[in-house]
């Protein structure tokens, strides 16, 4: 514990760096000024909103040391699910490649992905996968889902059939860099391309639209909102994010470089343009980040009116898309499912223990963390 005159002189530093740095908020503002559009208000239209969301590994990994089992599992607001299976960090690359595509045929939504950006193979696909036998990091499986999820989002697009305009909601932005090479770009116009067939052929207008719940950019400049009363209306709003407003708050400026950045490098990560987005009447209702495609900038206003009475519905978290909530509650396997699902590793290892498998039912009778009890 710090003492009374320690903490004193820490406050009175603390007030000094603040005024020092005052100039630094007064740049913000500035910066604001100049790099936030407008606000407009969202008029409210009537679209199907339908959302795509992947297991959170927190959530979703077993363990049992010392294995670690993580489930892939892709699901949408209406419950329905496009991918389900286990993988651990030490899971065969090839043989796990071969699971998606065999002999240059797509087996799952991972593998038409594949197929389409030209590549048979996970290191080809992610530069975080290394070719065997090679070691990658024990993260890959994280880079894994979220390549699963991006080929769930690129089936939908492509191939499912829409009986109304849709709004296909993905839970975070709109870009990425776990892509090698310019694949990320090659899938961004496989979506652009998909969405002009659906709209040439099926007489169908689908967007594709991502909601995140933290940005960098919000976080820096939320004090100087406030301060400029940027977005305090009352009523749901929305208002542009300028890409060297964005710049300003990435420590990797590709990470907010799209295609009308003229820099003389290719835009390989990102597909979407920042929007700030209150579904709020309130002035002090929550703000989100929202990414809209590039090639849909131009329909922002259908595309937040359609999320609008969504979001109005939003539970348990307020004015936040209700489907993608849905979505996550669909997703996350907790309680009955989790402890099935725990039960299934205990038997499985059982099983490859063969005559040694008492050792578990001694394991069992230990107390794992004998430490955590000067908690108590």
């Amino acid at each position: 514990m710090i003492d009374p005159e320690s903490m004193a002189a820490l406050q009175r530093e603390l007030r000094e760096r603040m005024v020092a740095d005052r100039a630094l908020l007064d740049t913000l503002r500035a910066e604001l000024r100049t790099g936030l559009g407008d606000s407009r208000r969202i008029m409210p239209r009537h679209t199907t909103a339908v959302s795509l969301v992947g297991t959170d590994g927190g959530n979703n990994r077993i363990e049992f040391d010392p294995f670690m089992a993580q489930l892939i599992r892709v699901v949408d607001s209406s419950n329905n699910e496009y991918c389900l299976e286990v993988v651990t960090p030490t899971t065969d690359i090839t043989e796990l490649s071969k699971r998606h595509i065999a002999d240059g045929s797509p087996l799952t939504a991972l593998g038409k992905m594949m197929q389409f950006l030209g590549i048979s193979t996970l290191w080809e696909l992610s530069p975080m996968i290394k070719r065997p036998p090679g070691l990658s990091s024990p993260s890959w499986v994280q880079v894994y889902r979220e390549l699963t999820e991006w080929a769930v989002l690129f089936s939908l697009v492509r191939e499912k059939d829409y009986g109304t305009d849709t709004v296909i909601v993905w839970d975070g932005l709109l870009r990425s860099k776990v892509f090698s090479g310019t694949l990320f770009a090659k899938l961004r116009d496989g979506i652009n391309e998909a969405i002009r067939d659906q709209k040439s052929r099926k007489r169908r207008n689908i967007y594709v639209v991502g909601v995140a719940k933290h940005s960098k950019v919000l976080q820096r400049y939320r004090l100087a909102m406030s301060l400029e009363g940027c977005m305090r209306c009352d009523y749901p709003c929305y208002a542009e994010v300028s890409r060297d407003l964005e710049q300003k708050a990435y420590v990797w400026s590709e990470y907010a470089r799209g295609g009308e950045v003229e820099t003389g490098e290719a835009n390989k990560f990102v597909a979407g343009k920042m929007f700030f987005v209150k579904f709020g009447a309130r002035p002090r209702d929550p703000i989100w980040p929202v990414d809209l495609l590039e090639s849909q900038v131009g329909d922002a206003q259908v595309v937040f009116g359609s999320l609008l009475s969504d979001a109005i519905e939003g539970f348990p978290v307020p004015f936040y898309p209700r489907c993608l909530q849905k979505a996550h509650e669909n997703a996350a396997l907790v309680d009955f499912d989790m402890d099935i699902l725990q039960q299934g590793i205990v038997s499985a290892i059982r099983e490859a223990l063969g005559d040694r498998a008492q050792v578990l039912d001694e394991l069992a009778l230990i107390d794992a963390d004998p430490a955590s009890k000067r908690y108590g």
